[in-house]
């Protein structure tokens, strides 16, 4: 297998999260860690031993210099992060248990990221070399500018002759620029090669009937010919787009989640397993490790559409299994799950 090397480009963010379940009335305290959608797919392909590229902007401070580190640690490589702008942009977390959802506060307005506009990165240089480019709709939601360099960068990959994807990744408390998603992301959408989303996204974001995926056990079979109906219907929307994924989430409590996937390619769907993930540590990032481990199957192994949705969805399920943004397993380890060992027993 090539090394090869995927460009993905978003913000990425200082986490501070209340201790042991805490909520935000109750502590003095926080964790901090970093993430961003697309640096945690950025980060699961280095993982997996590919080459990841993280494009972004940060301000010129101790703080965003830190960020880049922990980023190098895993081996994304940062050449193309641009420095300037006035802050990192920070989010808030308050951890879900049992009946209690999570709750996020975003405090990145006027961040360097937020302030970005088109013209200020070298697409064309950081392309060269690469084979596949990564965005999603959270970049796209955070102001006008940086929807304008969805648009640029999505062109000049084009021209460079890479292979594009986009995660819908819908946040509606982001959209507060004066346009709507509906208005933005399908335009941006027709112009790529890969979608990645869940039930719900499609839904609010192309006005999409999806089945409903209800599973309360691993015996669960989701509706398949629902699924292969409506992947076709975003094909026939999207005729350039060739892959089509559905990240399927059943959330029985805060700490009791049934996960499963299906991806659409040459006229054929795929599914996969139901995962059952009880209890569940962190359920920040399982979408982005989703899309890590998709993408890492599509390139590593592109006529295998089956491996890759289980190394996708095994990817997912373990994600849940660990605190932060980032997924912290190797392909070998995803690999082995995806194959079907699910004792948690001790490796000795």
């Amino acid at each position: 297998m090539d090394r090869q090397k995927i460009v993905t480009f978003g913000e990425i963010m200082l986490r501070l999260t209340p201790p042991d379940y805490l909520r935000f009335n109750q502590t003095n305290l926080f964790r901090a860690s970093y993430g961003g959608s697309e640096a945690n797919v950025a980060v699961s392909l280095a993982n997996y031993g590919l080459q990841s590229e993280f494009v972004t902007r940060l301000p010129d401070n101790r703080v965003a210099d830190a960020c880049i580190d922990d980023l190098r640690r895993y081996g994304v490589r940062t050449d193309a992060i641009l420095r300037g702008g006035k802050r990192l942009g920070i989010y808030y977390m308050e951890e879900a248990a049992a009946m209690r959802s999570s709750h996020v506060v975003y405090d990145r307005a006027d961040s360097a990221f937020d302030t970005l506009q088109p013209g200020m990165i070298d697409w064309d240089g950081i392309f060269r070399g690469a084979s596949w480019f990564h965005w999603s709709g959270i970049s796209a939601a955070v102001s006008a500018g940086t929807a304008a360099v969805c648009a640029e960068a999505i062109a000049a990959a084009h021209a460079a002759g890479l292979t594009v994807s986009c995660d819908i990744n819908y946040r509606k408390n982001l959209w507060k620029y004066g346009k709507e998603p509906q208005e933005v992301l399908p335009p941006l959408m027709e112009q790529c090669d890969a979608f990645f989303g869940t039930d719900d996204e499609y839904e609010k974001v192309l006005g999409m009937q999806l089945p409903q995926f209800a599973a309360r056990d691993t015996a669960y079979r989701p509706d398949t010919a629902g699924y292969e109906r409506a992947s076709a219907e975003v094909a026939a929307r999207f005729p350039r787009c060739r892959s089509i994924v559905f990240g399927l989430r059943s959330v029985l409590s805060a700490n009791h989640h049934l996960i499963s996937g299906t991806l659409y390619t040459g006229g054929r769907l795929h599914s996969t397993r139901v995962y059952d993930i009880d209890p569940v540590v962190d359920c920040v990032g399982v979408g982005d490790a989703f899309v890590g481990g998709l993408l890492y199957g599509m390139a590593a192994h592109p006529h295998d559409a089956q491996f890759a949705l289980d190394f996708g969805t095994a990817a997912c399920a373990l994600k849940n299994t660990v605190p932060g943004d980032y997924n912290q397993f190797t392909a070998a380890e995803v690999e082995q799950l995806a194959r079907g060992s699910v004792s948690g027993r001790i490796a000795r």
